[in-house]
């Protein structure tokens, strides 16, 4: 039986030929054009409808010496509950860049996952990889396109971080809810527990500071946002749950191991057993 694919092709088993023509660069451009009904911001609520659903919570970026840090608790709250205690918020955007989110769970890691795909996609199609600011400013425009979810309350608002090959050096952007990009100097969080973070960061944070001296701070920093914002996950030793830290340098983006996690953050909260404020 012939049955017509979603773009006109009448021929059984054959690609449709949206699939084979030339065209932009973008994933997301794509899939808007032949299947828009899959991307996150193409599905809202009925009208009248609220959804209470899990939301990711405290990230912290600082720059230091060859490059920047990007951290995050991984506490997922849903109301007054704790929804989720070990959710991963912070992800490898490709080699050299990463995402870290903050808003409601679900719809920030498909909003990931189809941004990792639309930079995978753009450089099999270009033949390189975009520039930072051409990343973070495909990012805002994904974060556009789920403006109808956030007015009704499925907000997402990541952190985009990178190692920028141009300049030699990390940067890091904010966005807001309508897709606006800024760039950020030395030190960014955002979240829940962002405003105590922020503070901690801008006693602990100076410039020059090398990679273990930043990556001391930002653990710190998410210390001070658990301690005061209940919706931020502070170290759990019992469950052995760490926080979620990258390191992004000339050599690209990675992961610090649990295992090296578990020393600094024992020694942090050692440390603040006798001095719980963190007063040097």
């Amino acid at each position: 039986m012939n049955r017509t694919t979603p773009a006109g092709d009448a021929r059984a088993g054959s690609l449709p030929t949206a699939y084979l023509r030339p065209g932009s660069a973008s994933f997301t451009e794509f899939v808007a054009g032949v299947a828009p009904e899959l991307l996150p911001g193409r599905r809202p609520l009925p009208a009248g409808m609220s959804l209470e659903a899990p939301h990711g919570t405290t990230i912290v970026a600082a720059e230091f010496a060859g490059g920047v840090i990007v951290a995050g608790d991984r506490r997922a709250t849903m109301g007054n509950l704790i929804a989720n205690r070990d959710m991963e918020k912070v992800y490898a955007a490709d080699e050299y860049s990463v995402v870290g989110i903050a808003g409601t769970a679900g719809i920030a890691v498909e909003l990931v996952k189809l941004y990792q795909v639309e930079l995978e996609h753009y450089e099999k199609i270009e033949g390189t990889i975009m520039s930072l600011e051409g990343k973070a400013n495909r990012l805002a425009s994904m974060i556009r396109g789920n403006l109808g979810l956030a007015m009704q309350g499925l907000t997402v608002v990541p952190m985009f971080a990178g190692f920028d090959l141009d300049e030699g050096r990390g940067r890091i952007f904010s966005y807001d809810v309508t897709g606006g990009c800024y760039p950020e100097r030395d030190h960014h969080s955002i979240g829940s527990g962002s405003l105590f973070a922020r503070g901690s960061l801008k006693k602990l944070w100076r410039p020059g500071l090398g990679e273990a001296e930043v990556v001391r701070a930002c653990l710190e920093a998410l210390y001070d946002a658990a301690d005061d914002d209940s919706a931020t996950g502070g170290p759990d030793v019992g469950r052995r749950i760490w926080p979620t830290l990258a390191v992004l340098d000339q050599g690209g983006v990675r992961f610090l191991p649990d295992d090296d996690l578990a020393g600094i953050v024992e020694a942090i909260v050692a440390h603040r057993r006798g001095n719980p404020g963190g007063a040097r």
